[in-house]
């Protein structure tokens, strides 16, 4: 996502000082912080925290900031970086993850998607993503939900190329084993 002209004079205006152009940039970008701050905790007073906790310190370091990002990139960055200092568990998992250069990708199943009303799978997937790990569950949402690039991913959360990449393998892997064995019970009572 490229930064929009007002969004570039709000953030020149903002990192001069002016209040009222960062109260501009709040505005615009709180409900995606706070939605990514959900996704990280499952708990809405910590996500609300996280969310101010945030703003402070993008407004403490919008000087810093440099355009070499959209500066909903560098949100992402800053709230990210909060999680991991509250939830260290999470960075941990993140980094402990192998890298493993013959895996390859799991090929789409469109046949499960046509099989399961979309109402219900949307349902059980939402279900199933609260099961995942916590570092599968940020990355695979920043992929699939935030239309984020892996480089973006990679930037964002300060690993590898390759261990994003096998993160979202092994989430969607996980995923994929949940739908087929609900597949097989929907067929099983059908």
């Amino acid at each position: 996502m490229l930064i929009t002209d007002n969004e570039a004079h709000w953030i020149r205006r903002a990192g001069a000082g002016d209040t009222h152009a960062f109260a501009e940039l709040v505005q615009v970008h709180q409900q995606f912080v706070f939605n990514l701050a959900l996704r990280a905790t499952n708990h809405q007073e910590e996500a609300e925290d996280l969310a101010q906790e945030a703003f402070i310190r993008a407004w403490r370091y919008l000087p810093t900031f440099r355009a070499e990002s959209s500066f909903r990139t560098w949100l992402y960055r800053i709230v990210m970086n909060l999680v991991y200092d509250r939830y260290p568990r999470i960075k941990h998992d993140l980094a402990a993850i192998s890298i493993d250069e013959n895996e390859v990708d799991i090929p789409e199943d469109a046949h499960l998607e046509q099989a399961i009303d979309q109402h219900e799978l949307r349902n059980f997937l939402r279900q199933q993503l609260q099961h995942l790990p916590e570092s599968y569950r940020l990355v695979l949402l920043m992929r699939f939900q935030q239309n984020l690039s892996y480089q973006e991913i990679a930037t964002i959360t300060g690993l590898p190329m390759g261990t994003v990449k096998t993160t979202i393998f092994r989430a969607k892997a996980q995923l994929k084993t949940a739908l087929m064995a609900h597949q097989e019970v929907v067929e099983w009572i059908g």
